[in-house]
């Protein structure tokens, strides 16, 4: 009997798409108030200020990317839990595809323990790889912007040291003076303006792609979650323990086999055709059958063990979907 498929579904991730959307109406609406102060930051450097906007760009388009992406995702997973079948769900998943194959492999719809895991650690992966260039582009916003400070504050004192070269207190007027002081120092003043604008640009760009990046992670944690709390409801954990005991007894009995056969050798060699010998292979060629049917009965009863506990597991799942289905009509 397959486990129940309807009831609990993933939620749609469109909630933390459109607060991405209503964050970045926020700060378009706070630049074009501060647009004729955010122009001339731009101006002062405008080819690291362009190549942090267009960081930022790709940042945002990959941040909205992850969370589009968990849209197919959650529609096939609740078309399957809807349908009951990997074939009536639509169109195959891609984050999901090991989950599928599970399934459809599944003529119960229950998994191992070790399948959840595997399924879980390979989800896991997926999210987590797709999150690594977001990352990447925040801190890259945080560079761009310090390497244009330290680049206008380079310029700032080759221009300071140049005023000072260039100033003599001994020629001309005091007037003179401060007019070519005045004069010099627009250098420097614009080597500032460097410095600061393009950290402006480059820790606001941080701000908002951290953010974008939060929502999208906050998105694949709840759809992560509500996956396995589902995988670990159709769990059957009986089942790796079944494949574990008869591994043993295999084991326990190849070794058994092997002590045999190498006694039966031993003898066959020191004893030749001697009586004694002939009577002690007889005795052990009865010891292996008798060994043979002992394992047989065991795994016999071992077989009926398990199906017992198989059929216990199935009436108490089939008791939880009845009060579940309960519970639900109320």
């Amino acid at each position: 009997m397959k486990p129940s498929v309807h009831g609990r579904t993933l939620s749609s991730p469109m909630s933390y798409f459109w607060t991405m959307i209503i964050f970045l109406i926020l700060a378009g609406f706070t630049a074009a108030i501060l647009f004729r102060q955010a122009h001339a930051a731009f101006i002062a450097n405008p080819g690291l200020n362009g190549l942090i906007l267009g960081v930022l760009a790709v940042g945002i388009l990959l941040a909205f990317n992850q969370v589009l992406s968990l849209r197919p995702e959650v529609r096939w997973f609740n078309s399957y839990r809807a349908a009951g079948s990997t074939e009536k769900a639509g169109r195959e998943p891609v984050m999901l595809a090991p989950m599928r194959a599970l399934m459809a492999s599944s003529q119960s719809g229950a998994i191992s323990t070790t399948a959840l895991r595997s399924i879980l650690d390979s989800i896991a992966a997926r999210l987590d790889d797709s999150r690594d260039t977001t990352r990447y582009l925040t801190g890259l916003l945080v560079f761009l912007g310090l390497l244009g400070t330290f680049w206008g504050l380079l310029g700032t004192i080759g221009s300071i040291n140049t005023v000072i070269q260039g100033l003599d207190p001994g020629t001309g007027e005091t007037a003179d003076i401060l007019n070519t002081l005045k004069e010099s120092l627009s250098a420097p003043l614009q080597g500032m303006g460097t410095a600061f604008s393009t950290s402006l640009f480059g820790l606001s760009g941080s701000l908002i792609l951290g953010f974008l990046d939060l929502q999208a992670g906050r998105a694949q944690n709840r759809f992560y979650t509500e996956l396995e709390n589902w995988l670990s409801s159709v769990t059957d954990v009986s089942s790796d323990f079944a494949p574990a005991v008869v591994e043993n007894l295999a084991a326990g009995s190849a070794e058994e086999f092997k002590a045999l056969s190498e006694h039966l050798a031993r003898l066959s060699q020191e004893g030749g055709s001697n009586q004694r010998s002939t009577a002690a292979m007889a005795s052990l060629a009865e010891g292996i059958q008798g060994l043979v049917r002992n394992m047989r009965t065991e795994q016999q009863m071992l077989r009926d063990w398990i199906e017992a506990q198989q059929e216990e597991s199935k009436a108490l799942r089939r008791t939880l979907d009845k009060l579940t289905d309960k519970i639900g009509g109320q």
